[in-house]
């Protein structure tokens, strides 16, 4: 399976004025070929090659292999582009996004990310540092730091591209690292997870991840960007997009931290872990005026995304079943009524008289399902049919 690392790059100032100077011109370049390509209608890599190589090389101070890396940039953008419209993410034929998106070229920012090869970078990872290509000539000894769990990874199965990243000032390395998953054992039970909102995750055992806090640090981010979208300046909106950018990454921690303490409760147990199937979920719910904005920033399904990445790398065996009334059925008789959810927490089922918390018992629906879909998969065919 593929990871990514992140280290952070520790230049000195001069070389910090190399590795942007760098990523300058190779950006400036990828919007010649940017140009170049829309104009006509090359999109292969080969053909923008015999195209635009030598210009590139000429104009941008670019050695041969930073050409090829940043053609591959402009070509896997204009592939990605392609998917979305086919995908139809932009928009429907017609509309203000999709033609924008479709009648120009694409732009890269001068601070965009610049993909090298292991002939313009490579790792000393003994000595924690990193000599790498740029428009000054060959800069060795540069100082990199990261997490010791990541610079193992990064040192047993790095393979790929390393981009190099300027975000906020600062230098960071993202290496592509190839994992090797580990075995998947049978499991003796299933952890059911419920996933919400006000609860992010409810597991079938009763333990909750509340999500309350992380709703109040929403709602507090999000009066803030209300308060620089009044003032409508370009220096309100650049702070309202680095607050958004900042609510993102706090979300992406607490699932992390979430799915890693799920992950971890399912190895020690033996037991596998149980989701619900939420695939277009906003389009068969109907929020209230005021639970819009918080469905829309739901973070679930990066939730799940961990859970499942995580779950692979560990060896813990992971199934999604239909999510269907699992937060309105009895798991004691079956009962199944809207009216056995009184209130969004509490769950009292009006057949048999089970009562407790709606997304434990979620949780445990889920976990029964599970059950029954891992006994139905491994069944074994009978001869003859």
């Amino acid at each position: 399976m593929k990871l990514v690392v992140q280290v952070k790059l520790l230049p000195s100032p001069e070389q910090a004025v190399a590795l942007e100077a760098t990523l300058h011109a190779c950006n400036r370049a990828a919007d010649r070929a940017s140009a170049a390509a829309f104009e006509s209608g090359l999109f292969s890599r080969n053909d923008l090659q015999k195209l635009v190589y030598a210009e590139l090389k000429a104009d941008f101070g670019l050695g041969a292999q930073p050409v090829v890396r940043t053609l591959k940039k402009v070509v896997d953008a204009y592939t990605a582009l392609r998917a979305a419209i086919r995908a139809g993410t932009l928009g429907r034929p017609g509309c203000v996004r999709r033609v924008k998106a479709e009648s120009k070229p694409i732009t890269f920012r001068l601070d965009a990310a610049q993909p090298f090869d292991d002939r313009i970078l490579s790792w000393q990872h003994d000595a924690s540092t990193v000599s790498i290509w740029t428009t000054a000539g060959r800069m060795k000894h540069v100082p990199f730091r990261g997490n010791a769990d990541q610079l193992k990874t990064l040192r047993e199965h790095r393979k790929g591209e390393t981009d190099l990243v300027h975000r906020n000032g600062k230098w960071f390395l993202v290496a592509t690292c190839e994992v090797p998953e580990a075995e998947q054992y049978e499991p003796v039970d299933w952890l059911g997870v419920d996933r919400g909102i006000v609860n992010l995750a409810t597991t079938s055992d009763g333990h909750n991840h509340c999500g309350r806090r992380l709703g109040r640090y929403r709602r507090w981010q999000a009066r803030k960007r209300a308060e620089l979208q009044a003032k409508n300046t370009r220096s309100a909106r650049r702070r309202a997009k680095r607050r958004t950018k900042r609510e993102q990454r706090h979300a992406t921690h607490a699932n992390h931290k979430i799915s890693k303490e799920i992950v971890a409760v399912a190895q020690r147990t033996g037991r596998g872990i149980a989701l619900e199937r939420l695939d277009g979920i906003r389009d068969r719910v109907r929020p209230s005026r005021d639970q819009r904005a918080a469905l829309s920033s739901w973070p679930f399904h990066q939730l799940g995304e961990h859970i499942a990445y995580k779950a692979q790398r560990a060896g813990v065996p992971l199934i999604e079943v239909d999510a269907a009334y699992t937060s309105q059925m009895c798991p004691r008789c079956g009962h199944t009524a809207r009216h056995n959810r009184p209130t969004r927490d509490s769950f009292s089922c009006r057949r048999c008289g089970l009562a407790g918390p709606a997304d434990v018992v979620a949780g445990v629906n889920v976990r029964n399902r599970a059950r029954s879909a891992w006994v139905f998969v491994n069944t074994p065919v009978p001869q003859g049919i």
